[in-house]
C-alpha cells in the first residue's frame, strides 16, 4: 500500500488591517524608535572597530535584526542589553569566511557588507528574499571585482544572490569608479569598509545623477566620528584613508522618516502631534520634513528638542524636488492625494529599485482609492480627486504601508494588507497609531 504523504500545512492568511479614520483634531506625543540608518551604519563601524562599542538607543526592527545577524555569522559579537544597548565586540581573528548572509529586504545589509565581506578570509555567500534578488546590485560588485576581489553571480547579473570571496584583513583596496545614480547606498556601503582596507579607497561617482545625497553626508559624518580620515572636498569624489575605527559609546538619533506619517497626520485631521528628540542638526535626510510640512499647509516648532506639527485639516499640493530625501516620498505622496491643488514629485527615479518599484506601486495603490496618480520620468505628478475606501497593497514595503495609513485617516474603508510589514524598520506601528489618535503619549 503506498502511503498518503501527509497534507501541506495551509498558508497563514493575515487579515488586512482597517486603517482608522481620525476621530477629530489631534494631540499627541509619538516617540519615534532609533534611527535605521544610522543604527546599521554604527553598527558596521563598531564591527570594523578597534575594541567593543555600545549603541544606545539603536532600532530594533527587522533590518538592523538581519544585519546583527550578518555581523554575527561574520564573527561579530552583538548582544542587546535588557535595557536596550546594543553591545558590539569586533572579531578578535578578523572576519570569518565560510557563511552566509540572509539580507532579508534590507538594501543596507545586501549593499554595505560585500565590502566587508572583502575582509573576510573565504567565501560569503549574500541571498535574501525573493523581492530582494529584483534590487540592484551591480555597480557594488563591479566596484569589488575592480579592486581584485572574486565574485560569482549565481542568478541574474548584478543581482542577488551571489557569493564575495574574501581576501582577508591584508585586502588592498585601491581606486574604484561607481555609478550610484540607482542608489546612494553603493557609496555608503564601500566608505564604511574603506578604513580596514591597507590601501584605503578611493571611490569616484560617475553617474548622471546622485540621490539621497544626506545619507552620504551621514556615512562621512559617522566615520569621522570614529576616527576616520575623510577627504570629500570634491564633488562626487571621496578618499578615505587607512587606519583604525575608534569604537565607543554612541547615542542613535530618532528616526525621522519614520516620525513623517504621524506628523502629517496632523495636516490630515488637524490639531497637533509632538515627536521627542528631534536633533537641532542632524545628516538624516527626514530633516527636510519641517519645511515640507509649512509648504503644504502646516505649522511646525521646535522647542527644547521638542518638534510639534499643527495643521488646520487643510493641505495644500506642492512642487518638490526630492531628490535628497526619497525615503519621504510614499508618505509625501500619500498626502498629496488628499490636498487641494496637484502635487509634483521630482527628482525620485531611483526609488524603481527600493523596496518595490516605488512610483509604480504608489501610481496603483492612490489610483485604486479614486486618486489621479501619474509617473513621470523621475516622479509622479498626482491630482486629488474624490476618494473612496479600498483595499491597499504593501508589496512587502513598510513604506507603502504607513502610507494607506495616512490615506486612511480621511477616506473610510481603506484597508491595508501586511501592515506587519512597518516590523521592518518601525515595530509597533499599529500601537503607535492608534495610540495617536487616541490622544495618548506613545
Amino acid at each position: 500500500m503506498t502511503a498518503t504523504p501527509p497534507a501541506a500545512p495551509a498558508a497563514t492568511v493575515v487579515p488586512d488591517w482597517d486603517a482608522p479614520t481620525a476621530p477629530g483634531p489631534l494631540a499627541a506625543q509619538v516617540e519615534v524608535p532609533g534611527s535605521k540608518s544610522l543604527t546599521n551604519r554604527y553598527l558596521v563601524l563598531a564591527a570594523l572597530a578597534d575594541r567593543p562599542s555600545r549603541l544606545r538607543g539603536a532600532l530594533r526592527s527587522r533590518d538592523t535584526d538581519l544585519m546583527a545577524a550578518a555581523l554575527r555569522a561574520l564573527g561579530t559579537g552583538v548582544d542587546v542589553g535588557a535595557d536596550g544597548t546594543w553591545t558590539v565586540t569586533p572579531p578578535a581573528d578578523g572576519f570569518r569566511g565560510g557563511v552566509s548572509v540572509d539580507c532579508g529586504l534590507a538594501g543596507t545589509v545586501m549593499r554595505f557588507l560585500p565590502a566587508v565581506a572583502a575582509l573576510a578570509d573565504g567565501p560569503v555567500r549574500f541571498d535574501g528574499d525573493p523581492q530582494a534578488r529584483l534590487r540592484p546590485m551591480g555597480p557594488v560588485l563591479a566596484a569589488l571585482r575592480a579592486t581584485g576581489v572574486r565574485v560569482d553571480e549565481h542568478g541574474e547579473p548584478g543581482r542577488l544572490p551571489f557569493t564575495v570571496h574574501g581576501r582577508g584583513p591584508g585586502f588592498a583596496g585601491g581606486s574604484v569608479d561607481v555609478d550610484a545614480s540607482a542608489s546612494s547606498q553603493f557609496v555608503s556601503g564601500l566608505l564604511l569598509a574603506a578604513p580596514r582596507f591597507t590601501g584605503g579607497l578611493t571611490l569616484r561617482h560617475t553617474g548622471p545623477t546622485l540621490p539621497s545625497l544626506p545619507h552620504i553626508e551621514m556615512t562621512v559624518a559617522v566615520l569621522r566620528d570614529a576616527g576616520v580620515a575623510v577627504d570629500d572636498s570634491r564633488p562626487a569624489i571621496w578618499v578615505v584613508s587607512p587606519g583604525p575605527v575608534t569604537g565607543g559609546d554612541v547615542r542613535v538619533e530618532p528616526d525621522l522618516s519614520n516620525a513623517a506619517p504621524f506628523l502629517c497626520a496632523a495636516l490630515v485631521a488637524g490639531g497637533s502631534v509632538a515627536v521627542p528628540g528631534w536633533p537641532a542638526t542632524t545628516t538624516q535626510p527626514g530633516a527636510l520634513l519641517p519645511g515640507i510640512l509649512e509648504r503644504m499647509g502646516g505649522r511646525t516648532v521646535l522647542d527644547a528638542g521638542v518638534l510639534t506639527v499643527t495643521g488646520t485639516g487643510a493641505v495644500h499640493g506642492v512642487d518638490l524636488d526630492l531628490s535628497a530625501a526619497g525615503e519621504l516620498a510614499p508618505t509625501i505622496a500619500a498626502l498629496a492625494v488628499l490636498t487641494d491643488s496637484p502635487t509634483r514629485l521630482r527628482g525620485i527615479a531611483h526609488l524603481r529599485g527600493h523596496e518595490t518599484d516605488r512610483l509604480t506601486a504608489l501610481a496603483a495603490e492612490l489610483t485604486r482609492v479614486g486618486g489621479r496618480a501619474e509617473q513621470t520620468a523621475d516622479g509622479l505628478v498626482i491630482t486629488p480627486q474624490p476618494l473612496h475606501g479600498a483595499r491597499w497593497r504593501t508589496y512587502a514595503d513598510h513604506r507603502m504601508a504607513t502610507g494607506g495609513a495616512v490615506v486612511g485617516l480621511r477616506v473610510p474603508g481603506v484597508q491595508v494588507e501586511d501592515v506587519a510589514t512597518t516590523a521592518k524598520t518601525l515595530p509597533g506601528f499599529v500601537d503607535l497609531w492608534t495610540g495617536m489618535l487616541a490622544g495618548r503619549t506613545v
